[in-house]
């Protein structure tokens, strides 16, 4: 492979017009694809294979023109002090609200409180039910306001006002946190190279490749269903990736120059070996996005497939497009000393050289400290709770939240989860005498504080009971009523012959959990097990690979447990804009432990592959540390706080799920970058000696050998470099 990506460094160094001209062509188509393009649809949130989505898609096929996924509003009124909603003025103002809100736009009918059983028993709150034959994320800004418009009406008329439902959902911003994290990005560039030309590089590449991808996807959108959520994300790691790929190629570019290379033959090694662990390390990452696609849950797939194509985009970059762009530079990449000859060696070891050896010399107690630090981080994950967001959620200042704690003050908690029976009587004698039996027995269950008569579809084959909990939709007594309520169902069957199934926000929440959790072991077995394989045959190692994994597990731990205590407990949760705790998103751990295995794996690759380099060529497996991190730990360092900062910036963004992911693929990077790869790692690898390095002949034999540390590249080229001096004279590139 090294030899290949050799050539392909040189024929893009060497082709360099051609070759900018083409990604030039491919984001200009792209860009009109995007732009010609049909708007991305809305998020559609199924979870095949599920009783929540069975019970809602018989919902679909048996209430036709209901529209159950239409958006919806709730707007909630609550009288001035010692008043009731039912009094004149006040009802009077409900009810021109009430009506007001059934012209707004969008084919709207909201339910009048006073008909519909939708006041309080202290009469002192009432709330109307609004539905939208749009979906959600389809409801204009002229919605918006005639929500808004509405309610101001109502406050004017002396009531207490707010609104929730899904759709009063606003389009997620990051506001200008991302672009402050790229601005990082740039200065830590400019400080690992001291040359703007050398630190541009990586920002102008990576961007290229980000707007390939996300073009490509906003492209696509329409022909493979993706939301908005999978462009955020793809960005993302997009950008993240596409940076720190980049940032190690120019890296060992200039190293061969230093080392007395001409300009297309630096490029060249660059590309075949910098880029050999370049390719592997994207093939960690794909394969952990990819791996999505195992959960079963179609917005988590597309979310990992998109992310995984801009992977894909940022590894072609690296290989093409940086050689490329090398071959206009020259020797600009260089620092002005060293192009004039001015840099003089001080023979001083450098940091990651000085750390090394210490790590190496003391790594008994180095391995004890980062296994501790990284232990004591995950304590807070014993107590995570997952759930997906709703109103409640919300900061205490939105008028979604206040309306969800009216609702719960004047309703009770389990009123704004409740929770809908589906009874599917079409094998039953009587479908309305067992829609009757459902909804008796299910009324003398604990927990149980109200259910609905049952509302039977035109043809009378079917009907919804609507159950209200007296606990808050995620309590775990609501969770075990949902149980209860379907381990009722065979006795259903059996003495009605209808089928009962539940479903809602409440149900569907509790679904996916127990999807995630099923498919947690599968997914980690899968991805972790392609893995491990690729990296046996990077590294020609079995124990390498293993410590990889086992650093990788402290990390994501460590990651959620930082989570936890932020997003659930609460601690520091005002630094980073977190108004509201609650518990963690359902699909977080998966998607965490997806993509910071990928990324782990990054560094991993970069680092160790050094390491192998060293100990290939002869040196003691100490040395062979130590001579890694010589080479490698500035740039993993600025790598990694440059992904951090690309993470961190999307803290800022409006939507927890986006905030959250932000946060904690950030303190991912960090910990395993500064803990497991620069602590621990060397730790691990001076403990094990020749013994890291060992691999059953049986397996050298069967695995193939793909010379990442470019041993056999070396062999092939045998040539001696030209004086640094002489190389030091040589004119820029054009």
């Amino acid at each position: 492979m090294a030899t290949f990506l050799y050539k392909l460094g040189r024929f893009a160094f060497r082709r360099r017009r051609y070759v900018v001209l083409v990604w030039i062509a491919l984001l200009a188509a792209a860009g009109v694809g995007a732009a010609t393009a049909p708007s991305a649809p809305a998020d559609n949130f199924t979870v095949p294979g599920t009783e929540a989505q069975k019970a809602f898609d018989l919902l679909h096929e048996r209430f036709p023109g209901t529209n159950a996924d239409g958006a919806s509003a709730r707007m909630v009124f609550k009288a001035p002090s010692g008043q009731k909603v039912t009094a004149g003025p006040n009802k009077a103002a409900v009810e021109k609200v009430v009506a007001e809100l059934g012209n707004s736009p969008q084919k709207a009918t909201a339910a009048d409180p006073y008909t519909a059983d939708a006041v309080s028993k202290d009469a002192t709150t009432a709330y109307t039910t609004v539905t939208y034959q749009a979906k959600s994320a389809e409801i204009t800004d002229a919605t918006h306001t005639a929500i808004e418009n509405a309610a101001q009406h109502g406050r004017d008329a002396g009531l207490t006002v707010e609104a929730g439902g899904t759709a009063l959902q606003a389009s997620p911003s990051t506001g200008n946190s991302e672009v402050i994290g790229v601005g990082i990005a740039a200065v830590v560039l400019l400080i690992t190279f001291s040359s703007l030309v050398a630190a541009g590089l990586p920002l102008l590449t990576a961007i290229m490749g980000v707007g390939v991808g996300i073009a490509s996807i906003t492209a696509l959108a329409t022909t493979f269903g993706l939301s908005s959520t999978s462009s955020t994300l793809a960005s993302m790691i997009g950008l993240a990736v596409g940076i720190d790929y980049a940032l190690f190629i120019v890296s060992r570019h200039r190293h061969e120059l230093m080392e007395g290379r001409e300009g297309e033959d630096a490029a060249g090694r660059a590309v075949g070996t910098a880029g050999s662990a370049v390719v592997f390390a994207g093939l960690t990452v794909l394969i952990a996005l990819a791996g999505l696609s195992v959960v079963n849950i179609p917005m988590l797939s597309k979310m990992g497939l998109a992310a995984a194509g801009t992977v894909a985009i940022a590894v072609l970059v690296a290989l093409t497009l940086i050689p490329a762009l090398l071959g206009f530079a020259g020797p600009k990449v260089l620092t002005r000393k060293v192009r004039k000859g001015r840099a003089v060696a001080d023979g001083k070891p450098n940091v990651g050289t000085r750390w090394a050896r210490l790590v190496v010399r003391r790594r008994v107690p180095f391995l004890l400290a980062g296994v501790v630090a990284l232990g004591l981080a995950a304590v807070p994950m014993s107590s995570m709770q997952l759930g997906l967001p709703d109103d409640g959620s919300q900061p205490v200042s939105t008028t979604q939240r206040k309306a969800y704690d009216m609702l719960s003050d004047g309703f009770g908690a389990g009123f704004n989860g409740p929770l809908m029976v589906v009874v599917d009587g079409s094998h039953s004698d009587n479908p309305k005498a067992a829609a009757q039996q459902v909804k008796k027995t299910i009324s003398g269950f604990a927990d149980v504080k109200t259910v609905t008569e049952p509302a039977f579809n035109p043809k009378g084959d079917a009907a919804t009971l609507s159950v209200v909990p007296v606990s808050k939709p995620s309590s775990a007594q609501t969770e075990d009523l949902v149980h209860v309520i379907r381990g009722h169902s065979g006795e259903f069957t059996k003495t009605t012959g209808a089928e009962v199934l539940v479903t809602g926000t409440t149900a569907m929440n509790i679904d996916v959990s127990q999807r995630l959790n099923d498919a947690l072991v599968p997914y980690l077995a899968l991805v972790v097990g392609l893995a491990f394989l690729l990296l046996m045959i990077v590294f020609r190692s079995v124990l390498v690979p293993l410590k990889a994994a086992l650093g990788f597990l402290l990390s994501v731990l460590a990651a959620l447990g930082a989570v936890v205590a932020v997003f659930q407990w609460g601690w520091l949760a005002g630094l980073i804009g977190v108004e509201q705790t609650g518990p963690i998103m359902s699909m977080m751990p998966i998607f965490m432990i997806g993509v910071v295995f990928g990324l782990a794996m990054d560094y991993e690759v970069f680092l160790v592959t050094r390491m192998r380099e060293a100990y290939v060529h002869g040196e003691r497996p100490g040395q062979a540390v130590v001579t890694g991190f010589t080479h490698g730990a500035r740039v993993v360092s600025a790598a990694a706080v440059i992904m951090i900062s690309v993470f961190a910036g999307f803290i800022g963004s409006s939507e927890s799920m986006i905030k959250m992911m932000g946060f904690g693929l950030a303190i991912a990077v960090a910990f395993d970058a500064f803990i497991v790869r620069m602590t621990i790692v060397p730790a691990v690898l001076a403990l094990l000696g020749r013994a890291a390095w060992w691999l059953p002949r049986w397996l050298d034999r069967l695995l193939p050998n793909v010379d990442v540390e470019g041993e056999q590249l070396r062999k092939n080229l045998a040539v001696e470099p030209r004086p640094a001096a002489e190389q030091e004279r040589e004119p820029a590139v054009i």
